[in-house]
């Protein structure tokens, strides 16, 4: 199976977000990918829960829950997780990690932990029977628009070499930062099995997003 696609919608043109809903699905994407920042746990403010019930309405494809939030555990509650989404915390914005997890899991949602660049890769050795995927972030969480940190590929592959060797290879990896098509191949060499899309892919000016995609989706095969 190829890799799968997690389109930023953080990135889309809201004037015409169904449009490009509608776009999404005929490329049949896997996963819409929403960004929630507090301005807390990363320097801006992004999306909410009443953003992601609009999206609901519009489409059944599943949402991939980022929360870059601090104690993302007291904001759960407001978010209409459904079985079938991603939703992504990261390891240093709650306290009592696994209890956290197991919030998302009793959702019904898919468990994942995020690991900002510099997060080191061991910090995953006391979850791993709680988790169905690792984000690695290629970049420094916050903003779209920045360049791939180069180490982090070579992130992608000790990762892979970790679960791999601990027992965990059902575990997946979604990548997130700059994933070009270019460092998409590279990230899909390195063991990435799904793929954030956005400003460096998909979501380009006066460049048709269906396209894009499956051009995109080339790259990751």
């Amino acid at each position: 199976m190829g890799g799968r696609i997690s389109p930023s919608i953080m990135c889309a043109d809201f004037r015409n977000l169904e449009t490009t809903i509608r776009a999404l699905e005929r490329a049949r994407v896997d996963y819409l990918h929403v960004d929630i920042m507090d301005g807390s746990f990363v320097p801006n403010f992004t999306l909410g829960p009443d953003f992601m019930n609009s999206v609901r309405e519009m489409t059944e494809i599943p949402l991939d829950i980022h929360l870059m939030i601090n104690r993302p555990e007291d904001f759960l509650p407001i978010f209409a997780i459904r079985p079938g989404d991603i939703v992504s915390v990261h390891q240093e914005a709650t306290i009592h990690l696994q209890r956290t997890l197991q919030q998302i899991r009793d959702k019904g949602a898919r468990v994942s932990v995020a690991l900002n660049p510099s997060t080191p890769i061991y910090t995953l050795d006391d979850i791993l029977d709680d988790i169905d995927i690792v984000l690695i972030m290629t970049v420094n969480p916050g903003f779209a628009g920045q360049k791939l940190i180069p180490a982090t590929l070579g992130k992608i592959h000790k990762l892979k070499q970790y679960l791999q060797q601990s027992g965990h290879s059902h575990i997946e990896i979604e990548v997130d930062g700059n994933v070009s098509c270019e460092n998409a191949q590279k990230m899909r060499l390195a063991g990435a099995d799904i793929f954030v899309a956005g400003t460096s892919s998909i979501f380009k000016k006066d460049q048709d997003l269906y396209e894009l995609t499956e051009k995109f989706r080339e790259y990751i095969a």
